[in-house]
């Protein structure tokens, strides 16, 4: 392994790629929540339209964005030895699999699941994501996960 930081393995062209897509999962899953919030206000059905919407294209971009994280994880064994690293990917991942809970709700119905239910996975999934950016973070700039090392260029 080049340097002492543990290493990013899911790169292109030396840059991480998980940071790169992470952001869009969380956009998706934040503006779920709060047109969620907006129809409940509202009570116009296209926010129920935008929070399906959303949660479609944040649970696309999160798989996408937990490919590259999974990559990180197993290909450098000091990644694994960092708690962050296992709160990271378990509030992910329960935030991932709380927001496909919340659209297999609104399948049939857009706007009926949110006012008990699908606000409330929205918030709770809106909640665990602050705590894993947190933990996210505490990776790069605690951990020095996929920080390059010296003047090389490797990561």
């Amino acid at each position: 392994m080049n340097g002492s930081n543990p290493r990013s393995t899911a790169q292109f062209m030396g840059h991480p790629i998980h940071p790169a897509l992470v952001s869009y999962p969380i956009a998706f899953f934040t503006a779920a929540f709060l047109t969620d919030l907006a129809f409940l206000i509202l009570h116009e059905v296209y926010w129920a339209t935008f929070s399906f919407w959303l949660l479609v294209a944040g649970l696309v971009t999160a798989a996408l964005a937990a490919l590259a994280g999974l990559t990180d994880f197993l290909g450098d064994r000091r990644i694994r030895d960092l708690s962050d690293a296992w709160m990271h990917m378990v509030g992910n991942v329960t935030a991932v699999v709380i927001e496909l809970v919340n659209l297999i709700l609104r399948l049939h119905d857009h706007a009926g699941p949110i006012a008990s239910p699908g606000v409330y996975l929205s918030g709770i999934a809106f909640l665990i994501l602050g705590f894993t950016g947190w933990k996210g973070g505490e990776l790069v700039f605690r951990h020095r996960v996929g920080v390059i090392d010296g003047g090389d260029g490797s990561v």
